[in-house]
């Protein structure tokens, strides 16, 4: 399966944040450490929020933080909320729908599937995914970019 780009900078910010602590990170240093244009950032941000992941800040000395609820949640549950769209295949394409759609073993197949890797994924916690050697990497990126001004050329 894959995943969306979108589904894939949240996780990154989730990573980010988790290594960061308490001391939290402003979008700007995000998403210069995890290399992606920070109105990307801010608009996973925006969902993450939503979701009672990330907690924010505005004005100066603002920011972002990872919650508590975030090291609990499981990427499973996340990815639940942040794929749009359950069906693996386009069957209800206008310019050509599928005559097979009433009635298809692939999709189910799929489908089948797709729940398959998202319960594989109910078992990684989001704090799991920056343990090391990951959040060692990651508290590397984050000195280089406060170093470097933590500016990116996309944003």
């Amino acid at each position: 399966m894959r995943i969306t780009g979108f589904s894939d900078v949240c996780l990154r910010v989730l990573m980010r944040l988790g290594v960061a602590g308490d001391a939290g990170a402003t979008s700007r240093e995000v998403a210069y450490a995890i290399r992606v244009p920070y109105t990307h950032v801010t608009k996973a941000v925006a969902r993450l929020r939503e979701l009672g992941l990330v907690h924010t800040t505005r004005g100066r000395g603002g920011g972002l933080q990872f919650t508590d609820e975030a090291a609990d949640a499981t990427v499973g549950w996340l990815m639940r909320r942040l794929e749009p769209d359950p069906d693996p295949v386009a069957c209800d394409n206008p310019a050509a729908p599928c005559p097979l759609r009433q009635a298809c073993n692939l999709r189910t197949a799929l489908r089948r599937a797709r729940e398959e890797f998202l319960r594989s994924l109910d078992g990684v916690r989001i704090a799991d995914l920056f343990d090391a050697p990951t959040s060692g990497l990651l508290v590397q990126i984050a000195a280089a970019g406060v170093m470097g001004g933590g500016e990116t050329s996309n944003g």
